[in-house]
């Protein structure tokens, strides 16, 4: 009997517990977190899917760059007829016939030396084939980070209508109690419009904020390639987030980031491309020397006088023949190769200039986010200090306007100074997040910290 009551006791509450986690998780699948956006945002990104094409693209591009190493292979197979004067193959002497000739030749060649051209465009394809595949990667990074300002700037949207929100339902109970305490004869009809001006401007105030918040939402879901129809509502966790101070040496994140940013190693292979085209310029100035060798022969017909000459197995074999070669090809003068290989020259200084310049700013912005990470930590804190001093300046200041010791103006003042402090750490939290994610990218952890 105890048993039986234990059993069915122990099954209400895992039905109980069930029902209450299943209900929590759809209302919880109904938000989308920064991590969940932007993973949706990369697997539907047009520009992720267009660098993964590009990286098959390189990689056939490879293919053919090695294909400069291998000797190539043609056959070729021909026919005519001549009819008038020509030469009779059977006895080396012109005569007056109809003839048909059939061809036929198979050769081979490779270019044994060409300046180096064919080295430095393998080289060039292989840099472009790795940097294809990491293109893959800052597609990606690209596409995080747009997404992630996107959302930041909705969660802050959002956060300022709910504060709007509050604002205006404070200011609407405050104008009823004033004109309960006008008929009362406690205020005036001056208070009364002050406080009803106030109401005016919070509830515009809301309209513009829930505009705003329509617009970010707007962006956000084009950034991530969602469908405009379909709602997304986004978690705001992020407002209630706990700013923490890290010691960190700006110096290591960029020595470490040298070796692992998308940013250093666009700038690196570019300028490592500008100067492979330029030795592949330069190698058409300097001679080539190029192998061919091949077997041929031909079959020979005399229409004029049928059956005057061997058969087709006996010429196809007897005619054969075997060569072999080579090619010194010396370029004397072209005026647009010199003009080609000054002009790549130039493109590969301006290139390393361009890699000195996106190496320095990677440098500056790692710098510049440690910088502003820790300080919006000190910001945070002090201006929620300054928040829970507003708030008690304008408790204070709303009760001696009640006591009708301030006047309305004064009340206006403190509330507008609160929602302004308000404001302002709420910008500070968002902007801590984005510092915060950005630093921890450059550290190589990665913007997205979940996969769920």
């Amino acid at each position: 009997m105890k048993s039986s009551f234990l059993r069915h006791f122990t099954l209400v509450i895992v039905i109980i517990t069930t029902a209450q986690w299943a209900g929590w998780s759809q209302s919880y699948q109904g938000h989308w977190t920064l991590d969940s956006c932007l993973n949706y945002a990369v697997s539907n990104s047009i520009a992720v899917q267009k660098s993964q094409w590009q990286a098959k693209s390189s990689k056939a591009e490879m293919n053919s760059a090695i294909g400069g190493f291998i000797p190539t292979f043609d056959s070729q197979v021909s026919g005519e007829y001549s009819w008038g004067r020509n030469i009779d193959p059977e006895t080396n002497t012109y005569k007056t016939q109809t003839t048909f000739n059939n061809y036929y030749n198979l050769s081979s060649s490779l270019t044994l030396f060409d300046g180096g051209r064919t080295i430095n465009q393998f080289r060039q394809a292989k840099a472009k084939r790795e940097f294809a595949l990491n293109n893959v990667n800052k597609a990606s990074e690209d596409k995080e980070i747009e997404v992630m300002q996107k959302f930041v700037d909705m969660v802050y949207a959002k956060a300022c209508v709910d504060l709007a929100s509050d604002k205006l339902r404070d200011s609407k109970r405050l104008l009823a109690k004033t004109e309960a305490l006008e008929e009362l004869g406690l205020k005036g009809k001056p208070d009364v419009a002050q406080i009803s001006a106030q109401v005016a401007e919070d509830d515009y105030n809301f309209t513009h904020q829930s505009h705003l918040a329509g617009t970010a939402l707007l962006a956000l879901k084009s950034s991530m390639n969602y469908p405009i129809g379909d709602s997304l509502e986004v978690d705001t966790l992020l407002t209630h987030i706990v700013p923490e101070y890290r010691l960190e040496d700006a110096e290591n994140i960029y020595s470490f980031a040298l070796d692992h940013s998308m940013q250093a190693k666009t700038a690196i292979f570019n300028a490592s491309s500008a100067k492979y085209s330029f030795n592949i310029q330069k190698g058409r100035l300097i001679p080539s020397l190029r192998l061919f060798a091949g077997v041929s022969t031909n079959y020979y017909k005399n229409i004029t006088t049928p059956g005057s000459v061997s058969g087709f197995n006996n010429q196809f074999k007897n005619n054969m023949g075997e060569y072999v070669g080579a090619t010194l090809s010396i370029p004397l003068f072209d005026y647009s190769s010199y003009g080609n290989v000054k002009k790549s020259y130039c493109d590969m200084k301006a290139a390393e200039l361009d890699k000195e310049e996106a190496l320095r700013k990677l440098h500056d912005d790692i710098a510049q986010a440690v910088m502003d990470r820790n300080g919006y930590v000190k910001e945070i804190e002090q201006m929620e200090k300054k928040v829970e001093a507003d708030g008690l300046s304008y408790e204070q200041t709303r009760r001696k306007f009640e006591e009708g010791m301030l006047s309305s103006f004064d009340l206006r003042t403190a509330a507008n100074t609160l929602l302004q402090s308000k404001v302002s750490l709420l910008q500070m939290r968002m902007l801590y997040v984005l510092k915060d994610r950005l630093v921890d990218y450059y550290k190589g952890i990665g913007i997205i910290r979940a996969n769920n």
